[in-house]
């Protein structure tokens, strides 16, 4: 962990947000998407910093460029929820499927509601169903649940009550209630 990262989390040093974000800017000037994400976050969250959405975007913005999925991820929230800028969900989307194509659970699990509802683009359960399986095999529970509603009404694929007591076991584990509910539902 280098020294800007200490400043902001306590570690080894007092926390101290006013160091980091001198560090990170210094780090961000030169191109660190680490850095400018940093800076993305703190602006966002108000942390050492005045809050200011425009600021958070400009950050989140440099360093998705470079490729950093979770700036490409948040960057899509700001556009999708129209935090900051104009609400645009097309950009939303654009951004989800940079940050989902590296892995990014959250933006895998975005694309897939945005598919399942045709939100932006056109509804396509195969396409919902692929991305909720990515975000699921992760770990993400609203995603497992999701794909045992799907299962369970035979929603863009063949009805399968067993695959979607797995998917709903799965995410019941994580403490997800509407998954346990229905497994309920299924015992009864």
């Amino acid at each position: 962990m280098c020294i800007r990262d200490r400043y902001a989390h306590g570690r080894g040093v007092a926390q101290d947000y006013a160091k980091a974000r001198q560090w990170w800017e210094k780090s961000a000037a030169q191109g660190d998407e680490n850095a400018q994400f940093s800076l993305g976050l703190m602006y966002g969250r108000g942390q050492g910093v005045a809050q200011n959405d425009a600021k958070a975007q400009d950050w989140f913005e440099k360093a998705a460029v470079q490729g950093h999925a979770q700036a490409q991820f948040n960057l899509g929230v700001m556009y999708h929820d129209g935090q900051g800028i104009a609400q645009n969900d097309a950009k939303a989307h654009e951004w989800w499927e940079k940050s989902a194509a590296q892995g990014v659970a959250e933006a895998q699990y975005a694309l897939s509601l945005m598919y399942h509802d045709g939100q932006s683009v056109a509804q396509d359960s195969a396409k919902a169903r692929e991305w909720y399986e990515k975000a699921a095999a992760q770990g993400y529970a609203q995603a497992q649940y999701n794909l045992g509603l799907m299962y369970d009404a035979g929603q863009g694929i063949a009805q399968d009550s067993a695959k979607a007591r797995e998917w709903w076991e799965k995410a019941a584990a994580q403490g997800h209630a509407g998954a346990q509910y229905n497994l309920g539902l299924m015992y009864y």
